[in-house]
């Protein structure tokens, strides 16, 4: 037993004074990259701890408010600001239209792993190569301008129509019968409906049954502490994206949620690849026409119903809720659009885009709905190339990660004037009466050129752009033209979180018909 003692003893030393020494290397390795990494960006301004670790990114996104929290650190220590060890945001338009620019060495970074639907192939949007992302876009431009779907508007007017029908068949309130309705879900029901049908020339009916098929919305929405997690340590979504977890990822085999959708598509796009008339004039047949393959057809049409669902119903429902909120700004919308109607200058069914488009103070209040909440409040993070850059006086190193403060952005002061925080659609039109006075005035042009940020620049320009504003052009006319809207609990209106696109519920809302006319 002693000797025993004796030979085990020394042995179980050596390998606990192994362990303890790895352990220690550990240590000294991490302590030293921390430091190293903390050292690289010290020299810019952020939140105390964020060159040590993405706490301050992570307690912010999973709390739902980075939009907010990049605005205020951009309003407190300045335009370039630090967020993480290797991560910046700015908020600065000259900066980002540099870094977005169609020829800038800036590739998108890590971040955009998160957002690939199909493991084993990139989308629109995760694609980080930048010749194979340009050579995609040329093939799908053509699809989302319009040029190639002789009935675009058509399908539009008539998703918008059923829409109307919707809220007179089932939330109409009278002084008799008080029906509130959660605009928010109504309306991404009926964005659903219209990105569908541009889409797949499929629409799958959520406003006509009023409900939440699939339980898109729903799993959505509770996967979303998922990708909020991903987006700040986007190099698990590899691992998730991996063959060993690839199975618990959404599948066409699915019968709910957003493998419904892959199942749908593939569905559509085989059916229509097979069909007599594979280049239809709609969108699908614009891309195929464009040649795009069948597997690159399947994975836009899934990104289109992400991308653009979501992103106009928030426009429409955060409008929707700073008119209700400004009842000045509410009272002279309605009276701009039922005027327009009573004089005839608007179509009697849908109104046209282009009649829309005349209508100043409509204008004025789609930009500045927009630029009060804008849709898409992700950071985007791009990488600064090799050999480094200049940027708002700072040296960064190559390899950094630079964000946009989006919210940031769209309240600068010095852009929008000192109530940028405020929602006022006159002062699109009192930077259009300066402009008229004085044709050298800058004003417009820099309150426009920043907002169209919104929708990205250059190289990453939202392609959906102008099918979003036909959109919002159309909605609101056809909305207030016919009623009235007023918010049920103006102390708390609704519940809405940011996860690089919004979560919104439980707006709910009055809705009384307007007065016959005599």
């Amino acid at each position: 037993m002693i000797l025993d003692s004796l030979l085990v003893w020394p042995t179980g030393s050596i390998w606990a004074s192994v362990v303890l020494g790895l352990g220690l290397v550990i240590v000294a390795y991490k302590t030293a990259s921390t430091i190293a990494s903390w050292h690289r960006l010290r020299h810019i301004p952020g939140p105390p701890g964020v060159g040590f670790s993405k706490w301050w990114m992570l307690r912010n996104t999973l709390g739902g408010h980075m939009h907010l929290a990049t605005k205020t650190a951009c309003k407190k220590y300045g335009s370039l600001v630090r967020i993480g060890p290797n991560q910046l945001v700015t908020n600065d338009p000259d900066v980002l239209r540099t870094l977005w620019a169609v020829r800038s060495p800036y590739k998108k970074g890590p971040f955009y792993e998160a957002v690939r639907f199909n493991p084993a192939r990139d989308n629109l949007i995760s694609m980080r190569n930048d010749t194979l992302h340009a050579e995609l876009r040329a093939k799908m431009a053509p699809g989302y301008a319009g040029k190639d779907n002789e009935s675009l508007e058509a399908a539009m007017d008539k998703e918008i129509l059923i829409f109307c029908d919707l809220i007179e068949r089932k939330y109409i309130s009278t002084e008799n019968d008080y029906r509130p309705v959660d605009l928010a879900r109504k309306v991404q029901y009926l964005t659903l409906d219209v990105i569908t049908a541009l889409a797949f020339s499929k629409r799958f009916g959520y406003t006509e049954q009023d409900t939440d098929l699939y339980e898109y919305i729903k799993i959505t929405e509770d996967s979303m502490p998922v990708m909020m997690f991903l987006s700040i340590f986007p190099s698990l979504a590899l691992v998730l994206q991996s063959p060993l977890f690839r199975r618990l990822m959404p599948s066409e085999h699915d019968r709910v949620g957003f493998g419904k959708f892959i199942s749908v598509a593939r569905q559509v796009v085989g059916d229509r690849i097979s069909s007599d008339k594979p280049h239809r004039r709609d969108m699908l047949g614009s891309f195929l026409a464009h040649g795009l393959t069948r597997e690159e057809a399947e994975g836009e049409t899934l990104l289109q119903i992400i991308a653009g669902s979501d992103t106009t119903a928030t426009a429409i429902r955060t409008t929707m809720l700073y008119l209700m909120s400004s009842p000045a700004a509410y009272q002279r919308l309605a009276n701009e659009v039922r005027t327009a109607d009573a004089e005839g200058r608007i179509s009697p069914g849908v109104v046209a885009d282009a009649e829309a488009r005349e209508l100043p103070y409509l204008q004025a209040v789609i930009r500045e709905g927009l630029r009060i909440n804008p849709p898409v409040a992700g950071t985007m993070d791009v990488v600064v190339p090799e050999g480094g850059d200049v940027i708002c006086g700072y040296s960064v190193p190559a390899g950094t990660e630079i964000g946009c403060s989006e919210f940031g952005v769209q309240s600068l002061s010095s852009v929008f004037g000192s109530d940028a925080d405020v929602f006022r659609p006159e002062r699109w039109l009192e930077a259009e009466a300066e402009l008229a006075e004085d044709p050298e005035s800058e004003r417009l042009k820099r309150m426009t050129s920043t907002w169209n940020l919104i929708f990205k620049y250059g190289k990453w320009q939202c392609l959906g752009k102008e099918v979003a504003l036909l959109e919002l052009n159309k909605v609101f006319v056809e909305l207030l033209r016919r009623y009235d809207f007023s918010i049920v609990n103006p102390n708390k209106p609704w519940h809405s979180i940011n996860a690089g696109i919004f979560i919104q519920s439980d707006l709910f809302t009055k809705v009384t018909r307007i007065p016959t006319k005599a």
